[in-house]
């Protein structure tokens, strides 16, 4: 009598199996006790035989009996002891034999207390617990899978190590947390896969893994079992000195860079530059140019180039594009190793609808509403995340975390935050929903950037985040526990519009326009604010930095020259976009690298040695970044001067130190311009735009000063100076005697 006769299974769950529409397989296959025996079930369509073998002595072999033709296969272990353990012999049609660990050997895996802190959303190491994880269980090395997907009726994990076949390894479903789980022993680094999910009204969906820590890009959207612990960091000293910077009392200099449009390499089908190549090549620009980090715009996997990576459809996954995870790691590891941080841009506002990601990943609206007014932002066409939901929230959180965690990152800059923040963001009336009280307030986003910025800067302290926040949201840089969203800067996009306004009047309408130049000043202190000139102001028909400026070609460069001093001597930190330094002329193309080849030009390569310049006055000047958050470190010397388009102030430093701005925005040089000044002393020319190296007409004032015992503009002493034509000239104050202090 056949051991399907002695143990029988019900018709209707063999069928449900083989059809890949069973809910519970742990419930059919793998060994499960009938009286004193065990009956062991194994489905493997690949198979023309099974053999359980024990694991203590592998002379006992058990054959199994086929119960179906597809390849479902039992054996009876009489009198097996409870602790019994087995190997399965599979014998392959072409003569083959492989002996391996049964999946369905295994019970649950995933613990009570981490389904329990992923249910209310605080579960720091999320990234720890969920996709794919290599794995020794039961001595056994393999992979253990993990997904979210409470609304799915059966989720299988397919790949290339099971003929992408979801009767195969159809998974565990934890019924509190609708979490599916399952180890498959043998799976090695580099398997490709994805999770197959059959959804309640019976569709079928090919999910790549909202976890999965590499993954293929283009056309092919697998993910790809990878080992993050393998790894070894060198940078210990920068991550052992990280804790102690006060960033908002540093020198912060950013240069913002898309990778895959910084340089290509066009003798080679203008293929993209790779992580290892950016070591050797972006890195040591960075520092010839004085940088203190390099933003890099986001490299999370996103399979739209014209997206600039803000279409992220995994969110675990650096980007394939330009070479591994460790490859990565090499790059931030070297930046680190010389004194460089690493800042990424972070995009929790939104999510495309590629079929295979996380749009209706289970069959239904899990990661983003369902309501339309809430679900999608009609300016991009994209699904924006559910932030009341624990869950998402959580997958959000712990992806900030991941992120500073196993690559190091030094600062998040987390986009569209404006778009975050306000239920009504781009949308007419009737077309949004109030929050609870009757308001525009978006209170999960408030909460939930709250909650991330407390996470991030107590779990690892000396790390930044940066808000791109457009409106006048109030305190975005401000504590939590001070009633702030808790970002440790927020990008001055106030700032950056009104002067690029100001700087693309001809000269001689600017005199009209004195307020946009002055009136930053009235709020530089509220927020603790980074000074931007981003890829934001490069697209769309924007043209360049030098195309904004007016005049001829000598009266553009001359333009951006002051431009880009004034910036630096204005209070807040500063970010500039690639290709500004040297006067990238046509307007930024994601498709194509910067035209290096301009930095051949005297124009062009004095533009790049004058930001080289600006950046060491910069970091070696304390009154530029020491307290630029208040207004202690800045006065007015004279702003009224809108005739003559000229404006003077200084900045001074925590201890006292003094420097002296004047700007001239006419091309009509100003001889013999007296300025009042805080004090007797020598006054050093440290910065002067107009110098001839820099491409300028030579214009200057010998080197130094000799203050002058004049009273001027409600000050003791003066200095006669010569304004160069549109251009910035700055001393430093060397005097005797004690520090000046505020007027």
């Amino acid at each position: 009598m056949s051991s399907f006769a002695i143990h029988p299974l019900d018709p209707n769950e063999i069928n449900a199996l083989l059809r890949a529409s069973h809910s519970d397989p742990f419930r059919v296959l793998g060994p499960h006790r009938a009286g004193a025996d065990l009956v062991i079930r194994v489905f493997r369509p690949e198979a023309r035989g099974i053999e359980i073998v024990a694991t203590g002595d592998q002379t006992q072999v058990f054959p199994a009996e086929r119960l179906h033709i597809e390849g479902l296969y039992q054996a009876t272990i009489p009198g097996a002891s409870p602790g019994f353990s087995y190997l399965l012999k599979v014998l392959a049609f072409d003569g083959s034999e492989r002996l391996l660990r049964d999946p369905y050997s295994y019970g649950p895996i995933m613990g009570d207390v981490d389904l329990h802190l992923f249910a209310e959303g605080n579960h720091k190491q999320l990234y720890e617990k969920f996709g794919a994880h290599i794995r020794v269980i039961g001595g056994e090395r393999g992979v253990y899978f993990a997904v979210w997907a409470p609304n799915a009726g059966r989720v299988s994990v397919v790949g290339d190590f099971n003929g992408w076949d979801g009767r195969v390894h159809p998974m565990r479903k934890l019924i509190a947390g609708g979490v599916w789980e399952i180890f498959i022993p043998g799976v090695k680094e580099g398997a490709h896969y994805k999770f197959e999910i059959k959804t309640m009204t019976g569709a079928l969906l090919l999910k790549s893994d909202p976890f999965g820590f590499f993954s293929q890009h283009g056309a092919q959207t697998s993910s790809m079992v990878y080992d993050l612990e393998r790894y070894q960091w060198s940078d210990d000293q920068w991550m052992a000195e990280r804790p102690k910077k006060q960033w908002h009392r540093s020198a912060v200099s950013i240069y913002e860079v898309h990778l895959g449009s910084w340089r290509r390499v066009a003798e080679e089908g203008n293929r993209f530059v790779s992580y290892l190549e950016f070591a050797q090549t972006l890195l040591p620009y960075v520092l010839e140019m004085g940088f203190t980090h390099i933003e890099l715009l986001p490299i999370a996997e996103h399979p739209f180039e014209g997206s600039w990576g803000y279409q992220v459809t995994n969110y675990y996954a650096p980007t394939s594009r330009f070479g591994s995870p460790d490859e990565l790691r090499h790059f931030i590891d070297a930046c680190h190793r010389a004194g460089i941080g690493v800042i990424v841009d972070w995009v929790p506002a939104h999510f495309p609808k590629d079929a295979h990601a996380l749009a209706e990943f289970d069959g239904t609206d899990l990661y983003e509403h369902a309501d339309p007014r809430q679900g999608e932002h009609q300016d991009w066409g994209t699904l924006i995340f559910n932030l009341g939901r624990n869950e998402v929230r959580n997958f959000l959180t712990a992806n900030a975390l991941f992120w500073l965690d196993k690559y190091h990152i030094d600062g998040l800059r987390v986009d569209a935050v404006a778009s975050m923040l306000y239920l009504d963001y781009s949308r007419q009336p009737g077309q949004w929903i109030p929050n609870a009280f009757g308001g525009r307030e978006n209170l999960d986003a408030v909460f939930f950037l709250k909650q991330t910025n407390e996470l991030c800067y107590e779990s690892f302290p000396g790390m930044m985040t940066i808000a791109e926040e457009s409106t006048a949201w109030p305190g975005v840089s401000r504590p939590t526990y001070l009633g702030g969203l808790g970002f440790g800067f927020k990008w001055n996009m106030g700032w950056m519009h009104d002067f690029l306004h100001y700087m693309s009047l001809d000269p001689i309408y600017r005199r009209f326009h004195q307020g946009n130049v002055t009136f930053s000043i009235m709020y530089a202190f509220q927020e603790h604010f980074i000074l931007v000139l981003s890829h934001d102001e490069v697209v769309h028909g924007k043209g360049s930095l030098i195309a904004k400026m007016p005049g001829d070609e000598w009266q553009k460069f001359a333009n951006l020259r002051m431009f880009y001093a004034w910036m630096f001597a204005h209070p807040g930190k500063k970010l500039l976009f690639m290709g500004g330094e040297f006067g990238q002329v046509r307007e930024w193309n994601h498709d194509r690298g910067l035209d290096w080849e301009l930095t051949n030009l005297p124009r062009h390569d004095g533009l790049r040695r004058l930001v080289q310049h600006l950046n060491h006055v910069y970091r070696n000047e304390p009154a530029l970044w020491d307290h630029d958050d208040s207004h202690e470190s800045f006065e007015w010397i004279d702003f009224h001067d809108a005739d003559n388009c000229v404006v003077a102030f200084l900045r001074r430093s925590q201890e006292g130190e003094l420097l002296i701005f004047a700007v001239n925005a006419t091309p009509v040089v100003r001889y013999n311009y007296r300025m009042g000044v805080p004090g007797d002393g020598f006054y050093r020319e440290v910065i002067n735009t107009d110098a001839e190296t820099y491409g300028g007409s030579n214009v200057g004032n010998l080197g130094v000063l000799d203050a002058e015992g004049v009273e001027w503009q409600g000050r003791t002493h003066s200095i006669v100076v010569n304004l160069p034509p549109l251009a910035v000239i700055a001393f430093k104050r060397e005097a005797p005697g004690e520090p000046v202090t505020a007027s």
